[in-house]
């Protein structure tokens, strides 16, 4: 690899160079451990955020730092009541009423 990066014509290695995007190459042991400890760090902001705030507008979680190979995934839908019974009936033992 690197005697195909010497040879590369200079204009080559800057185009590269300026439309690089890190967050879609490969990840060391190193750098996902720090992805790890930022996500926790925005975490334990954001739990003092909410313990801190009086009234009116909850800040939002923050998101996760984007890592190579794992999509963005859209919140996932609330439960319906009629889910949400179900569970808990099954969670606590009960038979869940059929529909």
């Amino acid at each position: 690899m690197t005697a195909l990066r010497n040879a590369a014509p200079a204009a080559d290695l800057n185009e590269q160079a300026e439309g690089a995007d890190p967050s879609k190459g490969r990840w060391s042991q190193t750098d996902l451990l720090l992805a790890q400890a930022i996500d926790a760090l925005h975490r334990l902001t954001h739990y003092y955020a909410l313990v801190n705030t009086s009234g009116g507008k909850k800040p939002k979680a923050p998101p996760p730092v984007p890592r190579p190979g794992i999509p963005a995934t859209p919140s996932r839908p609330r439960i319906s009541d009629a889910a949400a019974e179900t569970l808990f009936q099954i969670i606590n033992g009960a038979a869940p009423s059929g529909p």
